[in-house]
């Protein structure tokens, strides 16, 4: 077979996951090379111009360079992807999944009362103003790099990123610590890459499928599927995980105000991704997910 082309963005962690699925090819005797390129939102376009919302930003020159066949695969974070399955592209391989947790890192080995913690996303935020009393939040943007960068200027007390991108770019801040699952749910996909190929390109498939890890890929499976139930197509406070044992899934997910006021926390168990999501979702609504996540999105009534 030719080399396979592998399309990814131009961030460090981006290349670092790109790296490490032709890494994964080579170890199975499949050569590859990667294809760096700028998506929208890498070009500062503003979300209501992407008919996929905010996340549609972040893949969209990319999936149309798969479409296209200048390149032959996609790697993503898989907490990137818009919740909704493109009918002729496909995730064909979801390897082996990394940390999905996040990690709070501080400037100082004690974190100071009052402190003040640095996150741009609204998940993040609900859940340290719900768990941590009389900490602040505030928005902090930037790569990896660039947020640590303003942590260490003294711009925010803390932060909290995830511990498989810090993992993938070889960086292990010394005042860190993994946030427990009742302190911290993550996003749905959050550790997972996701592989994908045009629908039709049999052989492509075939090659990447050696990638594929079936437990992550359930996991992954399961909380798509629980997006797509609630709605949720751009940063909202919803977390999820699922994790896989023997045949049985078993699922964690969050719904939270904004400002942490409320949370919706529950846990459900099945044999299969979309009856666990199914069962995730029909419980969250009946605790009041749907108004919540309506006056997020400014959509209630």
């Amino acid at each position: 077979m030719t080399t396979l082309r592998i399309a990814t963005r131009r961030s460090a962690l981006a290349l670092a996951q790109a790296e490490e699925v032709a890494a994964l090819l080579s170890t199975n005797a499949f050569r590859s090379e990667i294809v760096p390129m700028s998506t929208s939102g890498d070009e500062g376009v503003a979300s209501t111009e992407s008919p996929s919302g905010m996340k549609g930003l972040w893949v969209d020159r990319i999936l149309e360079a798969l479409r296209t066949g200048e390149v032959d695969v996609a790697v993503h974070s898989a907490k990137d992807l818009p919740a909704g399955d493109e009918e002729d592209i496909v995730i064909a391989a979801v390897p082996k999944r990394a940390d999905p947790l996040d990690v709070l890192i501080g400037r100082e080995a004690t974190l100071p009362p009052g402190l003040v913690v640095g996150t741009s996303s609204v998940r993040r935020r609900a859940q340290l103003l719900a768990g941590f009393p009389g900490m602040g939040v505030t928005e902090i943007r930037g790569n990896v790099d660039t947020r640590l960068r303003k942590l260490a200027d003294g711009e925010v007390d803390g932060l909290v990123l995830a511990a498989a991108g810090l993992a993938r770019l070889g960086i292990d801040p010394p005042h860190s610590r993994r946030l427990r699952m009742d302190e911290m749910v993550p996003a749905p996909g959050q550790g997972c890459l996701a592989v994908q190929a045009r629908a039709e390109d049999r052989t492509t498939r075939a090659v990447v499928s050696v990638l594929d890890h079936l437990p992550s890929r359930r996991a992954l499976e399961a909380e798509r599927t629980l997006v797509q139930l609630l709605g949720g197509g751009c940063d909202l406070p919803l977390g999820a995980l699922a994790a896989t044992k023997g045949d049985r899934i078993r699922m964690v997910g969050l719904v939270a105000t904004a400002d942490g006021a409320k949370v919706l926390r529950t846990a459900v168990e099945s044999d299969d991704p979309a009856v666990a999501a199914s069962m995730l979702a029909q419980r969250l609504r009946a605790d009041g997910a749907d108004r919540i996540l309506a006056e997020v999105q400014g959509t209630a009534e």
